[in-house]
């Protein structure tokens, strides 16, 4: 037997002998029957979502404890999560009546602490990301003799979740041609993959990610582990910097395909599911889906059977104006524009004459000098071939300077709330513009003013809270070019994550 086959044999018997259903339900496998009929495909829902702790995690975080020794077990369990792998752990641990302790960032959301507490675990606040976390908990594992509870590196974790795999080939006997699985540190699709492989090798198994957390996609394409220098944190279910080795060694050989997909496209996917499930998923429970609907597109592929795990609604409540707001464009029903026109009476008749039938979703714009407007719109498509060229196309044929937005994350995040006029009073050369994630927690602004103290004058600031682990502020600085070195000093030592958009064109359109 090939060492690859000895790997799927060793996986297959783990996942027919895990013990998961003493706390995990086995989930419905639900016909989307909305979206087959757009999509011209068949799809499928693996529900993960409806169990008890609204995710699949406590499948592997279970299958892990219950095969510990009972010495060892009788001893309590540790753990790092920002989230749904806390609540796998803390709900096993009360099955098993034994103690637990999870050690959360201090950005966690407080939904989330208070949902852990509730189940009888004991949270410490720790750092600020999960790395932060995880080190803390392995200290004290080590230090207190108890067992550390990954959530994706460990075998016996992934033959909990590859229990899925199982249960999809048990309710989907006929044809089916792919599966998509949302993808962090690896733990599901490397469970999924052993056993579907096994035994339907002809079933392709594809992996999802963020755009901006393209771990396994990385590592993969490098054929070894890499370690992100950062990842995005909106589908914070999946915000892992590295792959873990034991799921990397299956993916690299039984994984099809790892797609990319954009916060947008997520967005869109959640407010596909909820139409189809009156359900709504958290960013990383519809990063399947939003994956699934890529893949259908560029391959034009008809009449297929296409399941997609649905993998946790873990989501807060806050975050869901964010979502309301992105979906239009993932959907590709909306674009952003850009849009120069006359400093004169009856401009914006005019212009809404051009457009015609189209709804105007949004049209900010303040009076700047007697010649000529910049304008930032939102239009309304119907979803129609090529329609977003077309109209760019036609307002530049009647003599319009357009600027297409909808793919600019400043625009998107930041511009359409700010549009309100130029400082003319700040020397153009002097302002630089920079965005950053700050941590939501106390003291997080407090913290970049200090370490900024009184050597740059802040000129532009704009801050939105999206109910997730970090803020997304803008932020103006007047910088004279014999401080640029010490500002950059400053940004470094600073610790948050942050991207330079001086040279943004909105930037030079509607603050400048």
């Amino acid at each position: 037997m090939s060492n690859s086959n000895q790997l799927l044999n060793s996986y297959l018997k783990k996942i027919l002998q895990a013990r998961v259903y003493e706390v995990a339900e086995k989930t419905r496998l639900d016909y989307a029957a909305t979206l087959s009929r757009r999509l011209n495909n068949h799809l499928w829902l693996k529900r993960e979502d409806m169990q008890p702790v609204f995710s699949f995690k406590l499948r592997g975080a279970y299958n892990k404890m219950v095969h510990l020794p009972a010495s060892l077990l009788a001893k309590g369990v540790i753990a790092a999560s920002a989230g749904n792998h806390a609540q796998g752990v803390a709900l096993a641990a009360a099955k098993l009546s034994i103690h637990a302790t999870i050690v959360m960032p201090k950005t966690t959301p407080e939904i989330k602490v208070t949902a852990v507490r509730n189940r009888g675990a004991t949270v410490i606040l720790h750092g600020t990301t999960y790395d932060d976390a995880s080190l803390r908990a392995h200290q004290l594992a080590a230090a207190q003799g108890v067992a550390y509870i990954h959530p994706y590196d460990d075998e016996e974790v992934i033959a909990g979740q590859g229990t899925i795999g199982m249960e999809i080939l048990q309710q989907h006997t006929g044809e089916l041609t792919a599966i998509f699985v949302p993808v962090g540190g690896g733990g599901l699709i490397a469970g999924i993959a052993a056993y579907v492989k096994y035994l339907r090798p002809e079933i392709q198994v594809i992996g999802v990610e963020p755009e901006d957390a393209p771990t396994m996609y990385a590592a993969l394409q490098a054929q070894q582990r890499v370690q992100l220098a950062q990842v995005g944190i909106f589908a914070d279910g999946v915000a892992v910097r590295q792959v873990g080795a034991l799921p990397f060694a299956i993916a690299r050989e039984y994984v099809d395909e790892v797609l990319l997909v954009s916060t947008d496209e997520i967005c869109a996917a959640i407010k596909d599911i909820f139409e189809d499930t009156r359900t709504i998923m958290e960013p990383a429970g519809a990063l399947a889906l939003a994956g699934l609907k890529q893949y259908v597109t560029k391959r034009q592929c008809q009449g297929q059977h296409l399941v997609t795990i649905a993998s946790g609604a873990n989501m807060s409540f806050d975050r869901l104006g964010y979502v309301t707001e992105r979906t239009e464009i993932g959907e590709q029903r909306e674009v952003l524009l850009a849009v120069t026109i006359p400093e004169q009476p009856g401009s914006f008749r005019q212009f809404c004459h051009i457009i015609g039938q189209h709804v105007i979703t949004e049209f900010n714009y303040r009076y700047h000098d007697s010649t000529a407007a910049q304008v930032f719109a939102g239009i309304r498509l119907g979803g129609g071939i090529n329609e977003r060229t077309l109209l760019i196309a036609k307002l530049s044929e009647k003599g319009y300077s357009v600027l297409d937005l909808t793919e600019n994350e400043m625009a998107k995040t930041h511009i359409r709330h700010l549009v309100g006029g130029h400082a003319a009073a700040i020397a153009m050369t002097d302002e630089q513009i920079y965005r950053f994630e700050f941590p939501e927690r106390p003291g997080a602004l407090l913290h970049f003013l200090t370490r900024m103290g009184p050597r740059w004058n802040i000129s532009l600031f704009h801050y939105r809270n999206h109910g997730a682990a970090y803020g997304r502020v803008l932020v103006g600085i007047q910088v004279f070019s014999t401080q640029a070195q010490e500002f950059q000093d400053f940004l470094k030592k600073l610790g948050y994550v942050y991207w330079e958009e001086t040279h943004n064109p909105v930037y030079q359109l509607f603050l400048k």
